[in-house]
């Protein structure tokens, strides 16, 4: 099945709205840019690469329908528009390196007419796009080399096609495999409080043919203890310059646990999730959402008392120390990170 997350059509941004998953593949099309903060503020889009792509197209939302005859004032219109849809998610790097990935095209031509510079951020937009579907495919290929046919592979939440365009990161690394015919079988954490893991992730394995099991999240220990997974591979929201790792909640978990039972524990991301300004975890923002999705089951039943406290980090850190390699559109990167980062990325 051909799964698309995210295009640009009609003078739209048309997503697929994963908060109706796994009930029902349905899409919208978004025309403000306040439309498209509440879509990811409320996840119907969300992923790493995905959040990129929707940020650089929010931008060009954002000053499409501007009038403003010269640069100055055009710029105003611009920072305005990557100050709002920053304001959505902290601590996703991808949304802020598509941000600026636009204002950064938008300055180098700002000698040229508005009505120009727009069409430049819309070609820049389509551009982050077609690299993504390029990067994933990238991954994949980096990561299968790590698989033995009829490996056993744990994942947390959803770093699959949901999470990029059209490919996916950890995931994408199952399909190449399943391509090469390795007969991988996927462990899906069902990854609470929202469930990713269960209604993204082993949704679009299945659609995809491969085997995937669903899990609690509390099962992960007793199927390492027995002996029934063979590595761990997770996405990554932001990686900064010493391999600190910030992903889904309950990412740190599986790697402390895969560390205890000698089980090798990889991320992969693209090139654009690395934050190399930010020197290791301290620096890291871990965005906190409302209790609500914790005390209640997808907000439809409660599952803890009224009134009850929940504390609700979306995000957690995992150290590097925990981290056996990060799979990249540039190779996969082993330690010491700090030094491999930079020399894998290419970076002076």
């Amino acid at each position: 099945m051909l799964i698309r997350t995210i295009d640009y059509k009609n003078n739209k941004i048309r997503i697929i709205d994963q908060t109706k998953l796994p009930l029902k593949l349905a899409y919208i099309d978004i025309a403000t840019l306040k439309g498209l903060w509440q879509a990811i503020k409320s996840l119907q889009v969300r992923g790493a690469p995905a959040l990129g792509a929707a940020a650089a197209l929010g931008m060009y939302l954002g000053i499409k329908d501007s009038s403003s005859p010269d640069w100055v004032n055009f710029s105003r219109k611009l920072d305005a528009a990557a100050k709002y849809i920053g304001s959505s998610r902290p601590t996703a790097r991808n949304l802020f390196w598509g941000i600026e990935r636009i204002q950064a095209v938008a300055r180098a031509n700002r000698e040229k007419p508005v009505s120009q510079i727009k069409k430049i951020i819309l070609d820049e937009a389509r551009g982050i796009m077609r690299e993504d579907m390029l990067s994933c495919r990238k991954i994949g290929l980096y990561g299968a080399r790590l698989l033995k046919k009829n490996n056993r592979v744990l994942t947390l939440c959803n770093a699959g096609i949901l999470a990029t365009i059209d490919y996916g990161t950890a995931l994408g690394v199952i399909y190449t495999a399943q391509k090469q015919d390795k007969k991988i079988k996927v462990f899906a954490s069902e990854t609470r409080p929202l469930l990713q893991g269960a209604r993204l992730s082993a949704w679009e394995l299945h659609q995809q043919g491969v085997e995937v099991t669903l899990i609690a999240d509390n099962t992960a220990a007793t199927l390492m203890r027995q002996g029934l997974v063979d590595l761990v591979i997770t996405g990554a929201d932001r990686i900064v310059a010493n391999g600190d790792a910030a992903n889904k909640i309950g990412t740190f978990n599986l790697a402390v646990l895969a560390r205890y039972h000698k089980i090798p524990f990889y991320i992969a991301a693209p090139q654009s999730t690395f934050d190399l300004k930010t020197k290791d975890r301290k620096g890291i923002k871990i965005e906190m959402r409302k209790g609500a999705e914790v005390t209640s089951i997808l907000f439809k039943r409660n599952s803890a008392p009224q009134g009850a406290r929940a504390l609700n980090p979306a995000f957690d850190i995992v150290p590097h120390q925990l981290i056996s390699g990060i799979i990249t559109d540039q190779g996969v990167i082993t330690a010491p990170y700090r030094v491999n980062i930079r020399k894998t990325l290419k970076c002076a």
